[in-house]
């Protein structure tokens, strides 16, 4: 996308704390926005613009469960789920719920949570490999969580609350 005739500018992605930083200090080029940017209909910047239109496409849905930006957030999730919650995966499925939601979980909605944890869990211990990807220190417990976590932060709910 960055490749022009004119310019020998690249992206080039931080490895430092301003990784983090939100997108309003992206480095942005008239010529070849950022994908994801373009994706939530972020304006053009040429003139300033009072209120975003609202949208919600297929697109958006692929971006918030695959960009890695968005991953990376599934993974903070996870470790913070794991970090301040109890050993108990119900307390824990509910605490992720509510972090994302703001309200706490309905029985059936902890119940899938816990369900869609312990399948993955299972499917991470049988392939540490894949925990390896997941997870640095390969456990399966952190690969399993980061995989709820990113559906807990692509849920309706999450996006689109008010």
């Amino acid at each position: 996308m960055w490749d022009i005739p004119y310019s020998d500018d690249a992206w080039v992605e931080s490895p430092g704390e301003d990784r983090y930083r939100r997108a309003l200090y992206t480095f942005i080029r008239r010529t070849s926005p950022y994908p994801s940017l373009l994706t939530f209909d972020a304006p053009s910047r040429e003139v300033c613009t009072v209120r975003r239109i609202r949208t919600n496409t297929p697109l958006q849905a692929l971006t918030t469960l695959n960009d890695p930006a968005f991953f990376e957030a599934a993974k903070a999730l996870a470790k913070r789920i794991l970090r301040e919650e109890g050993p108990e995966t119900q307390a824990r499925a509910a605490y992720g719920f509510r972090l994302c939601a703001a309200r706490r979980p309905k029985p059936e909605e902890t119940r899938r949570i816990v369900e869609a944890y312990e399948r993955e869990r299972e499917f991470f211990t049988r392939h540490p490999e894949d925990a390896r990807k997941m997870a640095p220190d390969g456990s399966a417990e952190l690969a399993a969580w980061t995989l709820v976590s990113n559906v807990l932060l692509n849920l309706d709910e999450t996006l689109t609350k008010e």
